[in-house]
C-alpha cells in the first residue's frame, strides 16, 4: 500500500456497502442484547427489532430473516403459485443476483422488462400481465426495487410506483418491494416510510448495507402473510434462535444510522465530480445515493482501473467488460474520500 494510505492502516474499501463492520456502539448494543428462542416467539430483541420496522413502515407485522434474498424469495414464494409469472425489471436484483431462487422456490418464472435504469413504468408492466388464457402462465406479482442496484442507486419516483399500484390493483396483483437501500432513498428524496407501507403488500428492508450491521433482513407485509412467512422462512431453513444478538444491531442501526446516510451520498458525488474530470471516464450513470457506475475509456479497462486502485490502497469493483462501480458507506470517512480524489487526479 502507497502512503497516501498508510494513515487507515487497512485498504480503502468501495466494492460494497456489506463490507462495514459494527462500531463500538453496535457492538455493546449486542453485548446487552436481550436473547431467548425465536422459534418459540420468545426472543424480546428480534421482537422488538420486527415491532420497530413495521411501524415505521406503517405495516402490521415484520419477520426478521438472515439476509435481503432470503427476505425478497420469501415473499415471492407467498405471493405466487408454481407456475405464475413475476413482473420485474430486467435489471432487477431477484432476477439477476438471487441465484434463480425464483425459480427453484417458487416454481415461478419471470418477465423482465426493460426500463430505465432498472426502473420500469407503469404502462409497462400493464403491457407485460398476461390475459387469462391457459395457454399463458399466471402472472401473479410485480418486484420494484428501491433503490435500483445495478441503476447506480437511484431513486424511483414516487408518482410512478403509486400508478404502478394502480396497475396492480386493477389486475388482481401483488406488489413487492426490495428495499435493500430503502433507507437511502427515504434519505435522498425525503418521503415518508409510512406512504411505502400503505402502497406496498410487502417491503423487504435489509440492515446490512449502508445501515451498518453485520446481518439481517426485514420483511413487512400484513399479519396474514408475515404467519404464511414466517413458514416460508422455516421451510428455507432460517428459523432462527438466539439471534437477538444480531437483532439488537439492526435496533441500534434505525436508532443511529439513519441519518448519516447522507454523509455517504455527499461522499459519493465528491467521488464523482473527481472522476467526471478524467477523459478515460465514460458516461456515468446519475449519482443520486451512494452508488457510482461509470464507463471507462481509452487504454483503460475496468479491471486494469480496479488493480491500479488497489495497488494505491484502494478497491472498487469491475461489474462489467465497460463498468466499474463504487459504493460509498459508513466505515469511509471524509479523510478517504479526500484521499482517494487525490490518487483520482494523479491518473492519466
Amino acid at each position: 500500500m502507497l502512503s497516501r494510505c498508510k494513515f487507515f492502516n487497512k485498504m480503502i474499501d468501495f466494492r460494497s456497502d456489506t463490507f462495514t463492520r459494527p462500531g463500538p456502539g453496535m457492538l455493546q448494543a449486542m453485548l446487552q442484547a436481550e436473547t431467548g428462542d425465536d422459534v418459540f416467539g420468545e426472543d424480546p430483541s428480534i421482537n422488538k427489532l420486527e415491532a420497530m420496522m413495521a411501524d415505521y413502515f406503517g405495516k402490521a407485522a415484520a419477520l426478521y430473516c438472515p439476509s435481503g434474498t432470503m427476505s425478497n424469495q420469501i415473499a415471492i414464494k407467498v405471493h405466487t403459485l408454481p407456475g405464475d409469472e413475476v413482473v420485474c425489471s430486467n435489471l432487477a436484483h431477484v432476477y439477476i443476483y438471487e441465484g434463480g431462487g425464483i425459480a427453484f422456490n417458487s416454481g415461478a418464472q419471470v418477465h423482465p422488462v426493460i426500463g430505465d435504469r432498472g426502473m420500469i413504468r407503469a404502462a409497462q408492466v400493464e403491457a407485460a400481465i398476461n390475459p387469462d388464457d391457459v395457454h399463458k402462465a399466471r402472472t401473479s406479482l410485480v418486484c420494484l426495487e428501491n433503490t435500483s442496484n445495478r441503476g447506480g442507486g437511484c431513486c424511483y419516483d414516487w408518482e410512478e410506483m403509486v400508478k404502478i399500484g394502480d396497475v396492480c390493483k386493477q389486475h388482481g396483483l401483488s406488489l413487492h418491494l426490495d428495499g435493500a437501500r430503502l433507507f437511502n432513498a427515504l434519505v435522498a428524496t425525503g418521503q415518508d416510510p409510512k406512504t411505502y407501507g400503505q402502497l406496498f403488500d410487502s417491503i423487504s428492508v435489509c440492515l446490512n448495507k449502508g445501515m451498518g450491521c453485520p446481518m439481517g433482513s426485514v420483511l413487512m407485509g400484513s399479519e396474514a402473510f408475515i404467519k404464511s412467512a414466517r413458514r416460508i422462512r422455516k421451510k428455507f431453513g432460517g428459523g432462527l434462535r438466539q439471534a437477538g444478538y444480531m437483532a439488537a444491531t439492526g435496533i441500534y442501526a434505525m436508532e443511529n444510522n439513519i441519518a448519516r446516510l447522507a454523509e455517504d451520498h455527499l461522499h459519493a458525488k465528491q467521488l464523482a465530480q473527481a472522476l467526471l474530470e478524467k477523459s478515460f471516464v465514460g458516461h456515468m450513470l446519475p449519482v443520486e445515493t451512494n452508488i457510482l457506475i461509470f464507463e471507462v475509456t481509452g487504454d483503460w479497462t475496468p479491471q486494469l482501473f480496479a488493480d491500479y486502485m488497489k495497488k494505491e490502497g484502494v478497491l472498487v469493483m469491475a461489474i462489467s467488460t465497460t463498468q466499474v462501480r463504487i459504493v460509498t458507506h459508513l466505515d469511509v470517512t471524509a479523510d478517504m474520500i479526500a484521499t482517494t480524489c487525490d490518487i483520482i487526479a494523479g491518473m492519466a
